[in-house]
């Protein structure tokens, strides 16, 4: 990626934490002490079971090695805010939703670069290895995750009709944004992503629906209600696809490892649009 790119990418994710950091308040993370079991089967969900899956997959599927790469960066990244958006128009709990984002953000800090090397050192050849400097990625994900949330959550508890106001189109900027870098990377990698399509096509929406299945029933087999339960199950299935993006491009300098978060970007609406259909139907018979 030019650094043209690199820029307005940086630009997008930062945007988009800057806008989730502006829906957070003290008392979302206060909220675990009273609900610790959804949080904590939320988190198990996204930061054990998801990369998981997505090692299964890839191991069943026999995928090519830039394609693995890129898929198992996806699956080490934590929810984002189109996870919290899904939740709330599928009538789940969305302040679950939002608590889980943040924390499985503040997670994954660690979690990002031990699965990333392991995704390296399994699906690449010695030819192709990639060293990772775990301490480069914690610093530059303290920066690009940290930074941007605090300072929203500095100005909702300072300014929070400000806030308020500057949240919708905090999230219309990072969309546009967002669109414009998925379709650079789409047409850089032009040549290459036709070959990959049905590949990556189907690991990623296996993925999308196993984790987010997986999601519902671990919810409904420790007795939570059908909200927490699709806000979970929504959790464990979309993952921040423009910081997998912006992994595989700015700290691993490739762009073939983000074909798989760049196609992911596009398809990772189906299961919250599944929720919310059928939320719509039980709300239209009742």
């Amino acid at each position: 990626m030019n650094s043209t790119g690199a820029i307005i990418l940086g630009a997008c994710l930062f945007i988009i934490m800057f806008g989730m950091g502006l829906s957070l308040t003290i008392a979302d993370f206060k909220r675990v002490a009273k609900r610790p079991k959804a949080i904590l089967i939320g988190l198990i969900n996204q930061i054990i079971l998801l990369p998981l899956i997505a090692y299964t997959l890839l191991i069943l599927f026999d995928a090519r090695p830039e394609i693995a790469v890129g898929f198992m960066i996806l699956a080490a990244c934590p929810g984002g805010t189109t996870s919290n958006l899904l939740t709330h128009l599928a009538k789940g709990d969305t302040a679950l939703s939002v608590s889980l984002t943040a924390f499985s953000s503040l997670i994954t800090i660690i979690s990002i670069p031990l699965i990333i090397q392991f995704g390296l050192d399994t699906f690449l050849n010695s030819n192709q290895r990639v060293d990772v400097d775990e301490v480069k990625i914690i610093g530059q994900l303290l920066i690009i995750v940290i930074i941007p949330i605090g300072l929203g959550m500095l100005i909702k508890s300072k300014k929070e009709r400000f806030a308020d106001q500057m949240e919708k189109p905090v999230k219309i900027a990072s969309g546009a944004l967002l669109f414009l870098v998925i379709v650079g990377l789409l047409i850089k990698e032009r040549a290459t992503i036709p070959m990959h399509f049905v590949e990556a096509g189907t690991l990623i929406l296996s993925l999308l629906f196993l984790s987010s299945a997986v999601g519902y029933l671990t919810a409904k087999i420790f007795n939570l209600g059908l909200k927490e339960s699709i806000s979970i199950s929504i959790e464990s299935g979309i993952q921040n696809g423009t910081l997998a993006i912006a992994i595989a491009t700015g700290v691993l300098n490739s762009t073939e490892f983000a074909i798989a978060p760049s196609l992911y970007g596009v398809l990772m609406y189906l299961p919250g649009l599944f929720f919310i259909l059928m939320r719509s139907r039980l709300s239209t018979k009742q």
